[in-house]
């Protein structure tokens, strides 16, 4: 699936760091990162960005803030080999902390927001536009939307600046008929803009939907080395890079880097497909339930969850 202006985001830091608070050190990091750079993946999405009143670094880790001493950290004083990026939630960044891009190393902010915040987005979008960073605005839970409400927020963002629009299946709930829908909508929706696509793994779908998204004429995908991201996870890199067929993209070094970084992480965290998940992703439900049953001592009693969770949905 040779195109050239497809580009690839790699989100395996941001997103995987979800399920250990971006606990990961700089040797993996940075292990990541030159995999990435020698496999050609266009973008590195190295964490979040976020005001440090947000968080507590006693609690979670550097990837959750991209500060620029712990950028430097694993670039070193060379030239960088890969575009980075970070993702800035709605209410958790001030305008005053993002930096000049020319005082820093990132290149790009992906504002991610619900529909209801999509003026706040734009509003955020622009002003890291204006600071000269590529920026994008990244819809989520649009599986919860209904039709007016979705069309409504793609009005809005067609009339913003802001170049490229994500679709997200947050909850991992839609079909491959689903997202070639969709991907029309947003393309006739949003004319002139470039459409993203970011896929939650709760049906085993995300990398079936990221094909779909493709044939569609979606150019942005996200993917993670292994899949590994919040819950069920994401479309597997690997898999990604193989199907697109695109002589720059290099797959060895993705694996080289699973083996020595990610298959160690599966040892301590769980991802990719459990029950609680599927059962959530089916009935488009947020994942919370579910982690919060996978963290706990009956992550294998799966029958109770499946019953509780479908009654509460059910009424």
């Amino acid at each position: 699936m040779f195109r050239p202006e497809i580009k690839v985001i790699d989100c395996t830091v941001r997103d995987g760091g979800l399920m250990n608070k971006w606990q990961f050190d700089n040797t993996f990091v940075r292990q990541v990162y030159d995999a990435l750079a020698e496999a050609g993946v266009d973008y590195m999405e190295i964490g979040y960005l976020s005001s440090e009143s947000a968080f507590d670094r006693n609690e979670v880790g550097p990837w959750r803030f991209c500060g620029e001493k712990d950028l430097k950290a694993i670039i070193g004083d060379e030239e960088k080999k890969i575009k980075l990026s970070a993702m800035a939630d709605i209410g958790r960044i001030e305008h005053q902390d993002i930096p000049m891009r020319s005082d820093g190393s990132l290149d790009m902010i992906r504002v991610a927001c619900y529909a209801h915040q999509t003026d706040k987005a734009i509003e955020l979008a622009h002003h890291c536009m204006n600071k000269g960073y590529e920026t994008t605005i990244n819809l989520m839970a649009v599986s919860t939307l209904g039709p007016r409400v979705l069309e409504e927020a793609l009005a809005d963002l067609a009339k913003s600046e802001v170049p490229i629009i994500y679709l997200v299946d947050s909850f991992g709930a839609f079909y491959s008929e689903d997202i070639e829908v969709l991907a029309k909508m947003y393309m006739d929706r949003l004319p002139g803009k470039t459409i993203g696509i970011h896929a939650h793994n709760n049906q085993q779908l995300a990398f079936a939907n990221t094909i779909s998204s493709i044939i569609s004429g979606i150019n942005y995908l996200d993917a993670t080395l292994y899949g590994i991201g919040r819950g069920a996870g994401n479309c597997p890199l690997e898999l990604l890079l193989s199907f697109l067929k695109n002589p720059k993209f290099k797959v060895r070094p993705v694996i080289e880097v699973i083996e020595k970084q990610i298959l160690p992480w599966r040892e301590k965290i769980d991802w990719g497909y459990f029950i609680p998940y599927m059962v959530t992703g089916v009935l488009n439900q947020h994942p919370r339930a579910a982690m919060t049953c996978m963290e706990s001592d009956k992550k294998n009693e799966v029958t109770e969850f499946f019953d509780q969770v479908s009654s509460a949905a059910n009424g």
